[in-house]
């Protein structure tokens, strides 16, 4: 029995992207997004503020048409300064 999930592209795939408040924090990760899935449109992101006002959470519903695009979109993400977490 084989324990590897398998994912069936192309699918929706869900990415949380976690970082510090700043003024063009949402740009920059949109920008990145946008790049590995064109099809992005406002309706499938949603964003959302710590309680304590320290940290943002900008959450995506990614086409996904491979696990090669998933990879290269969660390195690009990672570059980004203000990024602590990509999940």
């Amino acid at each position: 029995m084989n324990d590897e999930v398998r994912i069936t592209y192309p699918c929706d795939y869900p990415i949380k992207v976690v970082g510090d408040v700043r003024p063009d924090f949402h740009e920059e990760v949109y920008d990145v997004v946008a790049r590995h899935d064109p099809t992005m449109t406002t309706d499938r992101i949603s964003q959302r503020t710590s309680r304590k006002g320290n940290f943002i959470s900008i959450s995506f519903m990614l086409v996904a048409e491979s696990e090669q695009q998933i990879e290269s979109l969660f390195i690009e993400l990672k570059q980004i300064e203000s990024v602590r977490l990509v999940l």
